[in-house]
């Protein structure tokens, strides 16, 4: 989970130095974030340059997984395990992908490289943009670059996307007065004062005028308060949406 990489990064880099890759192991760290290790890999001195851009790192596991979900498990022909889809999936395709190409024709018309990061899924702080700054002062460009997202509605290989909308993260602290639930009238409940604001702020869409997207809406991620007794009013809701 972010930001480790369990040894992930490690299992591609040795694929890739197999390959042929030149490869580079990118620790960056500070701006109020964890350390992150990156790896960018270049096949190649020519241009244009097309790069695979990705992550390995992952959300944390959640409930209802009928296997370990780092396991890698196999059933009925499909791979289960966090990050299957989102998106070591894709990263293997990409060296897959590579290698076939390299075994029918060695010669490339320019360069192959990676961006993979260990940092995508939290602060994306110390990890793509840094790594790209990290090529800007070696006078190294990316021409084209394909993410490995999973964009797929229904099925593989159904569409790509030519861009995204964009992401706004935020944290709201409401305050309230705490008591004792057995006097009400000498308290002030954030959560039930911020109710009301909260179902309205779930209410808010934002339209793509693109036709390229769907529309953004607000989604609240986090709710917390209280200290956790049962007779304690809260003094403060926390939300991140």
């Amino acid at each position: 989970m972010t930001p480790k990489n369990e040894g992930a990064l490690d299992v591609l880099q040795g694929a890739l130095e197999t390959l042929g890759f030149d490869c580079h192991r990118l620790v960056f760290d500070g701006d109020g974030s964890a350390p992150v290790d990156n790896l960018y890999a270049r096949l190649g001195n020519d241009t244009p340059n097309f790069c695979f851009a990705g992550h390995t790192d992952v959300v944390p596991v959640g409930e209802g997984w009928t296997v370990d979900p780092f396991a890698a498990e196999v059933l009925n022909g499909r791979l289960f395990g966090r990050g299957a889809a989102d998106m070591k999936g894709a990263i293997a395709a990409f060296v897959a992908a590579v290698a076939r190409m390299l075994k029918r024709d060695n010669k490339l018309p320019g360069s192959i490289s990676l961006l993979i990061t260990g940092d995508e899924e939290g602060d994306a702080i110390n990890g793509t943009k840094k790594v790209l700054s990290w090529l800007s002062s070696r006078s190294e460009k990316l021409d084209a670059c394909l993410v490995g997202e999973p964009t797929n509605p229904t099925k593989l290989g159904e569409m790509i996307k030519i861009g995204r909308r964009g992401s706004l993260t935020a944290k709201l602290t409401t305050f309230g007065t705490q008591g004792h639930v057995a006097y009400p009238e000498k308290a002030s409940n954030p959560i039930h004062n911020f109710s009301s604001p909260l179902a309205e702020l779930s209410k808010l869409r934002w339209e793509d005028d693109t036709g390229k997207f769907q529309d953004s809406v607000l989604q609240i991620s986090n709710l917390n308060s209280g200290t956790g007794a049962t007779n304690v009013i809260p003094g403060s809701l926390e939300l991140s949406l």
